[in-house]
């Protein structure tokens, strides 16, 4: 653990305090999503398709994440960037957690619920882009060769806050109500709100004209005043001891009047070269309008363009049927609350998992391939969900806790494989200057093509006609999950043959 204590040294004890707090909560949210969950299928009877088109719309303003980034870049709110724009998506975070644990109708209707959770997922997006920036800042403004631990102390955060959020959320369902899970998950971003105002905004480097201002005319004053005591202008040296008669004379001293008409011209021109300063920051802030140009012609470039629509395409073409699984598992199968929270703490170690395979052996390996490897491998896992759905796996002597156990676990594991490589491959291709802006959109990219695939999860288990009882055509469903999931190897061109999850080279 000392190196959480050089980064508490860095970096001080209330930003670590608000990036851990933002990044726990979001891995701790699992906790409320279940609840949220089993508030539609028990209390509001919602279908699966409806469920599943109610989560698909919350999560809309995670689709949306550069415009987050490009208002706190170029909107600055007193002068400030980043702590404002914090203490707002805390409070939208916090009170549609706390209205929906304190007010019965809030979640008594698909429609506030609908509302409510997608203005607090507004807040978690746009928390989540701000304090990815700050943590950015702190590394460069600080010391760089901590940006490494900086991140991987946040991810640290978010994967402790998921499984413990995973844990707790199977055995608060079973022993508290809906409302009081969401009252308890509503202290989290009220921290993060807290967390704020400990925080020195001035040390994050992104104020406007911060770096403009180094020293007032006072201190400047008092600066030279330090000069004079160390041997230039001995006149004024002792004044303070001096009888009345000696300071005047002191300053009736020609050497004196010359260092005063000095500090007088130093103090003009100090303030000439601050609003000069002034002026050019303000000039050289970044605009939206730039910002918006800046990141179109980053886009428009085939080396971004193809493998952003790639990536889009291998998320949206795939029909998400998490809902209905949900649905399956705890009314067909009869899984326990407490059950599916355990498979979801295995999921995030199939996590880890995944991450560890992935740098010790494929970093060197071919996107192509990974990708290839990767669809091919989640297709057969999809077709096993079949075994399970037709109760297969119990006639083999397969228990239905063990499945699921073994099919989280490989599944993330496995997803995983995508996600890393994703991330690095985002990061080589993005041009200088607009680094944070685009990678955000990369972010955003996915995330839009997990909400498209959930909706189109949604209509086809309307389509195959799934209920909250009849699941008679999931097998269905299932196999044209499966093979959707092969379309994106087909598009594989996309993708720069010379990539690999290391480096990207260009034949130019």
């Amino acid at each position: 653990m000392k190196w959480i204590g050089r980064l508490g040294r860095t970096f001080g004890a209330p930003f670590l305090l608000l990036v851990t707090s933002i990044y726990w909560t979001q891995g701790f949210r699992s906790l409320a999503w279940m609840g949220v969950s089993y508030q539609m299928k028990d209390q509001l009877k919602l279908s699966p398709s409806a469920s599943q088109f109610v989560m698909s719309t919350s999560f809309l303003p995670w689709s949306i994440k550069p415009l987050y980034g490009i208002f706190s870049d170029c909107v600055p709110i007193f002068g400030r960037r980043r702590i404002p724009y914090l203490v707002i998506s805390s409070v939208l975070c916090f009170v549609p957690w706390l209205v929906l644990g304190a007010v019965e109708w809030s979640r008594s209707s698909y429609i506030y619920l609908t509302v409510l959770l997608t203005i607090q997922n507004f807040g978690a997006a746009m928390a989540d882009v701000v304090v990815d920036a700050m943590v950015a800042e702190m590394a460069r403004k600080e010391r760089a060769e901590f940006a490494g631990e900086l991140q991987s102390m946040s991810w640290l955060a978010m994967a402790f806050g998921g499984i413990l959020g995973s844990i707790a959320g199977g055995v608060a369902l079973d022993r508290l109500q809906v409302s009081g899970i969401f009252m308890m998950f509503a202290t989290f971003p009220l921290v993060q709100l807290l967390s704020c105002a400990f925080l020195d905004d001035r040390k994050l480097g992104n104020s406007v004209g911060e770096i403009a201002i180094v020293e007032s005319p006072e201190e400047k004053l008092e600066a030279i005043d330090g000069k004079t005591e160390s041997g230039e202008g001995q006149g004024i040296q002792d004044t303070k001891s001096s009888s009345p008669n000696d300071v005047n004379e002191a300053l009736d001293d020609p050497e004196s009047k010359s260092l005063r008409r000095r500090r007088g011209s130093l103090d003009r021109k100090e303030v000439e070269t601050e609003e000069e300063m002034r002026e050019e920051q303000k000039e050289t802030s970044p605009t939206i309008g730039g910002a918006c140009r800046s990141l179109y012609q980053a886009v428009k470039q085939p080396s971004v363009f193809r493998p952003m629509l790639w990536f889009l395409i291998s998320q949206s073409a795939v029909p998400n049927l998490s809902t209905i699984m949900f649905y399956f598992q705890t009314n067909s199968v009869k899984l326990d609350a407490s059950f599916l929270g355990t498979s979801r703490v295995v999921g995030w170690g199939g996590l880890m998992l995944g991450t560890f395979l992935y740098n010790h052996y494929l970093k060197r390996v071919s996107l192509r391939k990974i990708f290839r490897l990767v669809h091919i491998g989640l297709a057969i896992l999809t077709l096993s969900d079949v075994v399970f759905v037709s109760r297969l796996n119990t006639r083999m002597g397969i228990p239905d806790k063990v499945f699921v156990l073994g099919a989280s676990a490989v599944g993330d594991a496995v997803n995983q494989f995508k996600f890393m490589p994703f991330l690095v491959f985002s990061g080589q291709i993005c041009p200088p200057g607009i680094e944070g802006t685009l990678f955000a959109l990369f972010m955003s990219i996915s995330n839009l093509g997990g909400t498209i695939s959930s909706f189109a999860g949604a209509a086809l288990a309307s389509a195959l006609q799934i209920s909250l009882q009849e699941f008679g055509n999931l097998s269905l469903g299932i196999v044209i999950q499966a093979a959707c999931t092969l379309l994106p190897v087909l598009l594989l061109g996309l993708i720069p043959e010379e990539a690999t999850g290391m480096a990207l080279t260009h034949n130019s």
